[in-house]
């Protein structure tokens, strides 16, 4: 967008009950197959809350007079009219950081992360994150999210867990997308090395929250958020460990991990949840030193290995996969040994 845009309505066209002014315009451009048909085309979708900021930032009159406050009553007016301004750069610097893109095209990117790339520059890791990385690779393809251009982050991987992972590049494929995942209208898939070895194949619905104890971790709590994962058994690597796969039915933060853990089978090398083998529980030396070397794996053997979904502009079913890492596939291949 190189030009500001200018939305108008006018009062009498719209039977609305609200009269505050930021709900008024949200319910407006709910029910205006123009106004929304133009925003559309322009990849704008439009919340209560940035509206609400558009207000506050003076981009709306009424009747030719800048108002600024959103509770403004709608009474007795003629015509509202909203600007849209050109979308600020974002705060975070682009970095020319490689990325393995899976797919692209105007509206969405799907891509391969690495483990060790942060998703969010955040006090901790400021600069070399996902977010830096899409920034210097989108580029002008970035239309601007919320007025700031920047990728539309819908979901997150943790930092050392690697694998497929999509983000949107406009306002309206970023609402769409948050509403997919929002409504659990996907299939996201990981997979996971675990010690030992679970049933073949089962369901874990236990709720989770931050944990009471260490609050940097999150656990199965009686007041949590409801959390289902389903998983099942690819692999088994006698006596230390099994590939399984995970199946997400909802989206909480650690969710495998948590699960897993809980399950009694957590996910090796994590160092936050991780509960591994104790080398005294073999007397052959050979087990002993394979299972140390197993307990020094460095990151969770977690991999976001599928993630199917309908494209939030075209509705074209969408299906992306990604191999395992050659640092989990080395570890297999040591297990089976």
């Amino acid at each position: 967008m190189t030009t500001p845009i200018k939305i108008s309505f006018l009062v009498k066209n719209f039977n609305i009950p609200f009269e505050r002014l930021d709900t008024w315009i949200t319910e407006a451009i709910k029910v205006s197959d123009q106004t929304k048909q133009h925003l559309n085309l322009k990849n704008f979708s439009f919340s209560r809350s940035r509206i609400k900021n558009l207000i506050e930032e003076k981009n709306l009159t009424v009747d030719g007079i800048i108002v600024d406050n959103p509770s403004f009553k709608v009474r007795n007016c003629e015509k509202i009219q909203l600007l849209l301004p050109e979308p600020t750069v974002s705060i975070p610097l682009p970095e020319n950081i490689k990325l393995e893109i899976v797919y692209e095209d105007d509206f969405i990117i799907v891509l391969n992360k690495k483990a060790g790339m942060v998703v969010h520059p955040a006090p901790g890791s400021p600069n070399s994150t996902l977010v830096n990385a899409l920034l210097y690779h989108c580029g002008d393809s970035l239309l601007g999210i919320g007025g700031v251009k920047r990728p539309g982050i819908v979901h997150r991987l943790d930092k050392n867990t690697s694998g497929v992972m999509v983000a949107a590049k406009t306002e309206l494929a970023h609402s769409k997308l948050c509403k997919i995942f929002h409504n659990h209208d996907l299939d996201r898939r990981y997979n996971a090395v675990v010690w030992g070895q679970p049933e073949n194949k089962g369901t874990i619905e236990k709720p989770i929250g931050r944990s009471s104890i260490n609050r940097k971790k999150m656990a199965v709590v009686q007041k949590g958020k409801r959390a289902i994962t389903k998983w099942k058994i690819l692999d088994i690597y006698p006596p230390f460990a099994s590939l399984v796969e995970c199946k997400l039915e909802t989206g909480k933060t650690h969710q495998i991990r948590v699960h897993m853990s809980d399950l009694g089978h957590s996910i090796i090398g994590d160092d936050l949840y991780g509960k591994p083998l104790r080398s005294k529980n073999f007397t052959n030396k050979f087990l002993k030193e394979k299972n140390n070397f197993v307990k020094s794996f460095s990151r969770q053997a977690l991999h976001a290995s599928k993630l199917c979904f309908a494209h939030p502009i075209t509705n074209k079913y969408m299906e992306f996969s990604s191999n395992l890492p050659k640092d989990i596939t080395s570890l297999i291949n040591n297990l089976k040994i």
